[in-house]
Order: C-alpha cells, then structure tokens, then sequence
C-alpha cells in the first residue's frame, strides 16, 4: 500500500492540502480561496472560521477523490501565512475577533511610538532580529486585547499554524515551531524562549503562548477513521519555501513570488544581523539546532496582480498578464505598488502605491506590463542588500510561487540582478518543505534523500545590456523615493 504525507498549505488568500509521495512528487492537489476583508483603508482580516472550514474541506475533498485511506497517511505538515494571528478562548475554542493579517498597518501608529524609543527599538531588534513594524505579530494581539473585555485567562493565541493545530488536534495542542515564533517580535531568537521584558510589554500574558518546537517534531495528532496521523512538520511559508528548495547550506537562497514576495538567504547556525532594514530570522529547527536567515519582505508582489484583476479589472485571470505584456515594447511605466506601504528595505509605512511616467498613449497593456515589472525590481532592492550584508556573492537565485510561472517576469528578473534565475520542476516547494520536515521526523525521508529528490527546471540567464539595466534600475528608485512618506 502506498505511503504519503500531506501537507497544509494555509496562505493569504486560500487554503490548500497537497499529497505527496514517496518521490516528493505532488500526486494531487485540492484548493480554496477564503475571503480578503477590508473593514477600514489599511486594514485587512480573515475569518478565523472560514480559514477552518476551508482547509477541513480541501483535506477531505483530496482524501475523499484519490481513494486514500488513513493508513495511508505516513505524517501531516502544516505551513502557513506567518504573522497572522487568532486570539480565541481557550474553553470555547472561538475567535474574540478576525484573524489580523500580516498586512494589516493599523498598529502603526503604535510602532511608531515605539521607534522613538531607541533603547526598546534597539533592543526588539537585537533580540527578535526584527524591525518595529505592524507587519509583526505583537502589536497586532496587544491591539486585540485592548479591544475586548473578555476574561484574558481564558484567553490564547496563536499564529495560523498554532490556530490550525489546536483544531486538528481538538483542543490538545496548543504548539508553534521557531520559524513562526520568530515572526512575532516577542521571541528571543538566541535563547530560543520568549523575551520576558517584550510579552511585558506588550501586555501578553505568558499562559496565552504557544509551547515553541522544533520544525521537524511531534506536533500533536490528527485523528481519522480511528486512526492517530501524526503531525510532525510546522514551518511558516517562507522558511518552508527555502527548505522546499534544497537550500540546506550556508548562501544558498531563494525568492517567493506569492501574494508578498520574499527572499530568504540560509545563514547557517550563526544569526547574521542587518542594519539596513534586512530581518535575522529563523529558518528552521531541526534535532535541537536551529538555522537562521537573512530575509527581505516585500509586502505587495502578486497581490498587485490581483489588484489588476480584482480592483481595475483589466485582466479576467493572472495568466493574461504575460500576453499583454508581449503587445507593449517599451517600458516606460513605473508602478510602485505600495497599497500597504513598503517593506524591506525601506520600511516604510507611510508609503502608498503609485504610477509614474503616464503619457496620453498608455493603456491597460503598459500598466500591467509596469506593475509586473515592479515584482523584479523590488526584489533587486533586497538581492544587492543581502548580498552586501552577508557579504556572500549569490551566482543564482531559486525561485517559487505562483508569480513564477510567468516567464516574462522570470527572464525580466534575470536581466534586472544580471543573475541566473533557477525554476525548480516542482513549483510546490512551499507545501513540500512543510512535507519535508514531516516526513523527516518520522524516517520517510532522510536528508541525503532530500538533496537526492532536489530537482532543476528552467534556468533563465541575463540578457540585458548592463546599460539598459541600471538605467532602469537608476528609474525604478526615483519612482520610490517619490513614494515615501506619502501620507506622513
């Protein structure tokens, strides 16, 4: 009988179970997107509930329509939309409020307070390898809390995996992993326990934390059919997306093009700070050590596709954008789609989207072809950064996400870094490092099974002549710079 893990692949805007088996190939996979709610300009929400009833129904759809059977089932892997977080009661298992998402800015007033104090600021970053900003978790329970009168002992909180796991588990396990206990500005990523002075701070009760494991580890168990499936791998997606790519040594790094875009480089054992607005993080745990990362995180990468479909409705589905953009030869619009403000390495709040070098003959085709455009410039911005700051010089860069299927936006990235872009043949390398880290605790895999399943797609080499290129690198950060602090 054939064996396979699954994993849970929770995201920003669906919900997804993918089987994998043996070979690490992805044998079927069942999918569903949730709700995107916007109750005020900068606010963004799920429903806890619907994120639930989704990810239920797609795990039972893709057992239910490939006949797989719980024995079947060798371990369960979640990996999921980090920084989000649920605060529900623990008695009752319901949400006090929606899930705040990681792209929620209404706490930006509150860190702004907090970089005034330099000594704070200072410390939060040393100690949790994070800037102060709304994209992190804390800010976002303290905002919670002070919105409810509910008794706090009976409250906790978790980050979407955490979320999940208490509900797969029925209440028993109530667990995060390193990866996404580094997302939350309250974990000491040295000592690997949380900051005492920062959950103070923040006005987190101690009891309301989740117990923080390895990523490789027994997580709790999923009961089906009478049958214990456990639950051995949680990594938040980025972090799982590196480990999905092969990218086990020290240098070695990837970029995800999903709703935000994301670039991870593996530091190795030793944590490498940043002082240009880059984040030290926590790549995974496994066997009681711990990786780190360098990482930059653009807010708005693939969203800005949707935007294009969902917004303006200039495009019925992301896949025309590539053929648009073959009927546009010059590229002369710069979009910066800041609707959120800007990530690394500006960080910069205050900033909104905006469009430049509009001319009377530009339609839909020259906006869409800008807005794509814009994925690969933002990811230079963190590409020469972290190369700078690790002071290792990348050769190539591995890349996923759905984005990545563009191949215009591929060869486009190639000829912006002058690097070579590497498509792994499996594009689910998010699901499968969640997989990964499942099937390597319970001896599906081994490791050197891992760097042997590692397999390479299309690569894409430079073209560009380096004139043209920095010309409009030299373009895309004027179109920045009158960005910023648009609303401060």
């Amino acid at each position: 009988m054939d064996k396979y893990i699954i994993a849970l692949d929770q995201g920003t805007t669906s919900s997804r179970a993918i089987l994998f088996n043996k070979k690490a190939e992805s044998v079927a996979v069942k999918q569903k997107e949730f709700t995107q709610i916007y109750p005020k300009p900068g606010w963004v929400e799920h429903d806890p509930n619907e994120i639930l009833r989704t990810q239920f129904e797609v795990l039972d759809e893709l057992l239910r329509e490939n006949a797989v059977k719980a024995e079947q089932i060798e371990a369960i892997g979640i990996t999921n939309q980090r920084e989000t977080i649920v605060v529900w009661d623990k008695h009752t298992g319901k949400p006090i409020y929606n899930a705040i998402v990681w792209q929620d800015a209404r706490t930006s007033k509150a860190c702004q307070t907090i970089r005034k104090d330099l000594e704070l600021s200072n410390y939060i970053n040393d100690q949790t390898g994070l800037v102060v900003d709304s994209y992190f978790s804390a800010t976002k329970i303290q905002w919670i809390l002070n919105q409810t009168d509910e008794d706090k002992e009976n409250l906790i909180f978790g980050t979407i995996d955490t979320w999940l796991l208490w509900n797969l588990t029925k209440g028993k396990s109530h667990a995060t992993d390193y990866s996404n206990a580094s997302r939350t500005m309250l974990f000491n990523i040295h000592s690997l326990e949380w900051d005492e002075r920062l959950i103070d701070y923040f006005g987190v009760a101690k009891e309301m934390l989740p117990e923080v494991k390895n990523s490789s580890d027994v997580f709790g168990y999923y009961e089906l059919d009478d049958i214990q499936i456990p639950i051995t791998g949680i990594a938040g997606d980025q972090q799982a997306a590196l480990f999905g790519q092969g990218c086990f040594e020290k240098g070695q790094a990837k970029n995800t093009y999903g709703t935000g875009c994301f670039m991870l480089m593996n530091t190795g054992e030793i944590p490498k700070s940043s002082k240009k607005g880059l984040l030290t993080t926590i790549a995974w745990g496994i066997h009681g050590k711990v990786n780190y990362a360098l990482e930059g995180s653009v807010f708005i990468a693939g969203a800005a596709i949707q935007w294009l479909r969902d917004e303006l409705q200039i495009i019925e589905k992301a896949e025309d954008s590539e053929k648009m953009i073959a009927e546009v030869s010059t590229d002369e619009i710069y979009v910066v789609p800041a609707f959120v403000g800007l990530g690394a390495p500006h960080w910069d709040e205050d900033a909104r989207g905006t469009v430049f070098g509009l001319t009377r003959d530009a339609g839909k085709n020259h906006l869409v072809k800008g807005t794509v455009n814009s994925l690969a410039f933002q990811a230079r911005d963190i590409f020469d950064l972290m190369e700078k700051e690790s002071g290792i010089e990348l050769k190539e860069l591995a890349v996923d996400g759905g984005a990545s299927q563009n191949n215009y936006l591929m060869q486009f990235q190639a000829d912006i870094l002058n690097k070579d872009i590497v498509k792994p043949l499996n594009h689910e390398t998010t699901a499968l490092g969640a997989a990964f880290l499942a099937g390597l605790h319970t001896g599906f895999w081994t490791k050197e099974d891992l760097v042997a399943l590692k397999q390479q797609g299309r690569t894409f080499t430079p073209q560009m002549p380096a004139d043209v290129r920095e010309e409009k690198y030299k373009r895309w950060k004027k179109a920045v710079n009158l960005s910023k602090g648009w609303l401060s």
